[in-house]
């Protein structure tokens, strides 16, 4: 199963509808590989690492630029924080995590938020609309790892206020790419399973 949200497991409905699919799960990974620059010291990591804990997991702090790929597969939950999507995306690509991620979000339980949100999806060219000056490698190529088509905007409550004119431009990315864009703020997910489902408040 693939859940999408905006900052973590960070609402009781997220937690409780995460709770009903996890039989049999005691492993927990907290991927922090998206934060280039802060990795483990990221300050959403102890709250991200509680959550987890608070559904009976055994929460262990990884990272892909230190850590082989596959050894994400001794999990039964592996979750990915925020931070920069290029940077993410091109660590995965980098460390060839791609094909153990897509058995993860298969066959497993695969968290991914904020910036993972996007690089689980097909592209990065939404973020790329509002935040480009974010792509300090020069990535060129912004497919995302396509885990699944559908795409989501997260902390959507708090971009709305960030940014001029965010929603009539969400609209113009989701008309001209033929999308429709699943807008989140934080403490909402979408899981995808056999269905997609969205959890909101």
């Amino acid at each position: 199963m693939l859940v999408l949200c905006s900052n973590g497991l960070s609402s009781e409905i997220l937690l409780a509808h995460l709770s009903n699919k996890m039989l049999g799960c005691k492993t927990a990974a907290l991927v922090v590989t998206a934060d280039n620059e802060y990795k483990e010291k990221n300050y959403h990591v102890r709250r991200c690492v509680a959550e987890l804990e608070s559904l009976n997991l055994h929460v262990d702090i990884f990272d892909l630029d230190k850590q082989p790929a596959d050894m994400l597969l001794n999990y039964d939950v592996v979750e990915f924080i925020g931070g920069n999507p290029y940077y993410l995306l091109h660590s995965i690509r980098e460390n060839k995590a791609l094909e153990i991620l897509r058995n993860i979000s298969i066959n497993k339980i695969l968290i991914g938020w904020s910036a993972a949100a996007f690089v689980f999806g097909p592209t990065l060219e939404l973020v790329n609309c509002f935040s480009p000056e974010m792509n300090f490698m020069g990535l060129t190529d912004l497919s995302g790892l396509s885990l699944t088509n559908v795409q989501v905007l997260p902390h959507y409550s708090r971009l709305l206020t960030r940014f001029e004119q965010f929603e009539e431009k969400c609209c113009i990315y989701e008309k001209e790419h033929n999308v429709n864009v699943i807008r989140i703020s934080d403490g909402e997910g979408v899981f995808i399973g056999g269905k997609v489902y969205i959890c909101k408040g």
